[in-house]
């Protein structure tokens, strides 16, 4: 259902170094990038996520309770995703961890801009 999802930066080239190293740990690269927008994807008919000046000019700033999830296939790639965002100067937000009795295995963080993500998998 979701095609991509956009979060905000106010330093594109910052933001863009940052999601290279993070996504390449999933095996996503750039699918699409000008000077103000960068998407990346695992494949072109997945979804991707992106980084961008906001539209209107204004500074970008990080939305109370706006996460992004990132799905992966296994509790190692989310260890792995979580610790890169850690390495690369993001920050933690909830250690990777089995989250209630569902099968739902997760780890939080954020980007260099304070944008909060996740990777997460089931089973």
């Amino acid at each position: 259902m979701i095609g991509y999802v956009t979060i905000g930066t106010n330093d594109i080239d910052r933001a863009a170094e940052f999601y290279d190293a993070l996504l390449q740990e999933i095996g996503a690269s750039r699918m699409m990038e000008s000077e103000k927008f960068v998407a990346w994807a695992v494949a072109p008919d997945q979804p991707a996520l992106s980084v961008t000046k906001p539209f209107d000019g204004k500074a970008a700033s990080v939305g109370n309770g706006v996460m992004v999830a990132l799905a992966v296939d296994n509790r190692e790639k989310v260890d792995a995703l979580h610790q890169k965002a850690i390495d690369l100067g993001g920050s933690d937000e909830g250690e990777p961890g089995p989250r209630g009795d569902s099968g739902f295995y997760a780890a939080y963080f954020r980007d260099l801009d304070g944008n909060k993500l996740n990777a997460f998998c089931m089973g």
